[in-house]
């Protein structure tokens, strides 16, 4: 008995040590298990900004696409997906390593994230998960979706809690690849993006409870406590370099090099204006590539509502301009533009213009077409030009239309699906829907569909929020809130 009684002990003991050993070599020693705010910061940074999407630029009518039916192109689009989540969940890990570091520098810089993605999310489909997004740990794996107005609320409190962390440290910041650290360019950014988000709200001026005049004002009436972009220098603008993984997005993009061609109404528009920039956004049409680059009549385009075999027969009969090579054929190209200068610039020109500042709009608005010209590299002289053209005068009567129309020339492959969130909420400038390629019964779309897995995994809350804000059902052309005026 006691033999037995030795023989289970030392089996159970083995046993035990077995075990320990095996649950030990599941651990890499080389490898940490928790990730590093600099780590976590990085790889935001790159989700965030390293993005110059063809679809919006088909959407908004840059460039057309001859190569078959595309259906950001043509306006024929269904579903999205909610991709800016996996961003969010590790927005929400840098938020957790913030606090548990005590690194409230961080917490501020998720703030900012968080926002940036959770508005990309509201503006492609109205009412999103947002209080209760992101809780999977904690049991809740369906989310209640928030009203787009709460949503809106919440990141102008986030946004404005984090220029107040920013404002009062001094704390060193690792993995920032934007600004290399600059805590006061992060301000300016926090509080640049404020005014974006703050615009966006227009139709709702006078909502009592987002208050966006009275928000606006405060930024601009205190620059020392709330910063803004003050010049290029300052862009949320994303480098590249020639190395590998760290290249422009679009570097030997063959269907850019091949089927992608600039947009007629585009192309009309900058010559209509004698605008310098064309030569530097387009290549020379294949009948006119004696010509020099600075003759603006030597550039030509396809219309992006014409059908797809008339695209092409423009194509082959050498009328079309492609893009500037440099964009497929640079490997540094131009920064990946999120958020710029010229883009608050134009903002600000539109709340003088609205009457919710007392600066001048023409000063904004020139500030503004200076900055994107600069950006994509014109002379100066041909800028003063330029801004001296009567064509480019402000008109008292109807100063939006410049306003809005310069901003959009500005987004020209950068700053995402932004061009056609502002034609959205502005109508400038009008997106042609003339030609019989078009789908979607020639109407542009207010948005995009929830996602199909939506339906299976989140029905009641996603039906909830469809019953609440779209009358017509879970539609493209349906009106989400952001833009049914007050």
């Amino acid at each position: 008995m006691k033999n037995i009684r030795i023989l289970l002990f030392t089996l159970l003991a083995i046993c035990f040590s077995a075990c320990q050993d095996f649950e030990e070599l599941q651990l890499d020693p080389n490898r940490t298990t928790q990730a590093t705010p600099d780590l976590l910061l990085t790889n935001i940074e790159v989700s965030a900004f390293n993005s110059v999407p063809l679809s919006a630029a088909l959407a908004s009518r840059y460039l057309v696409n001859t190569d078959g039916v595309s259906l950001e192109q043509y306006y024929g689009w269904q579903r999205s997906g909610y991709g800016n989540y996996n961003h969010l969940r590790q927005v929400v890990r840098l938020e957790e390593e913030a606090a548990r570091l005590n690194k409230p520098v961080y917490a501020a810089m998720a703030k900012f994230f968080k926002s940036y993605f959770i508005i990309g999310l509201t503006q492609t489909f109205g009412d999103v998960p947002y209080s209760e997004a992101l809780k999977g740990g904690e049991g809740n794996f369906s989310p209640a979706y928030d009203r787009q107005e709460d949503i809106y609320l919440g990141v102008l409190e986030d946004l404005k809690a984090a220029n107040a962390i920013l404002a009062s440290t001094q704390e060193p910041v690792a993995g920032d690849v934007l600004y290399k650290g600059d805590l006061k360019k992060w301000q300016m950014l926090v509080n640049s993006f404020s005014l974006r988000v703050l615009m966006s709200l227009s139709l709702k001026e006078n909502n009592s409870k987002l208050q966006v005049k009275q928000r606006f004002r405060e930024i601009m009436d205190n620059p020392a406590q709330y910063p803004i972009f003050g010049s290029n220098n300052d862009n949320a603008a994303l480098p590249y370099y020639d190395l590998e993984s760290n290249r422009y997005p679009h570097y030997n993009n063959n269907s850019l090099q091949t089927a992608y061609y600039m947009e007629e109404t585009f192309v009309t528009l900058l010559q209509e204006l004698g605008d310098p920039r064309l030569p530097k956004l387009a290549a020379l049409a294949p009948n006119m590539a004696t010509r020099p680059a600075e003759d603006l009549s030597a550039y030509g385009g396809v219309r992006g509502s014409d059908a797809l075999d008339q695209n092409k027969a423009k194509v082959v009969g050498g009328a079309a301009s492609k893009i500037n090579a440099r964009y497929y054929n640079n490997p540094v190209n131009e920064p990946a533009l999120a958020l710029g200068y010229a883009e608050v610039q134009f903002i600000l020109a539109e709340a003088a213009s609205r009457g919710w500042i007392s600066g001048n709009a023409e000063d904004y608005y020139k500030k503004g077409i200076e900055a994107s010209m600069q950006f994509y590299g014109i002379p100066q002289s041909s800028i003063n030009e330029y801004l001296a053209n009567p064509e480019v005068q402000l008109q008292a009567a109807d100063p939006l239309a410049a306003i809005l129309t310069q901003k959009y020339i500005s987004f020209f492959m950068n700053s995402g699906w932004q061009p056609f969130y502002e034609q959205r909420r502005t109508g400038f400038p009008g997106f042609d829907v003339s030609g019989s390629g078009m789908l979607n019964e020639k109407r542009i779309p207010k948005r995009w569909m929830y996602p199909e897995n939506e339906f299976q995994l989140n029905r009641a809350h996603v039906e909830a929020a469809i019953d609440r804000q779209y009358p017509e059902g879970d539609d493209i052309n349906a009106t989400m809130w952001l833009l049914r005026q007050e």
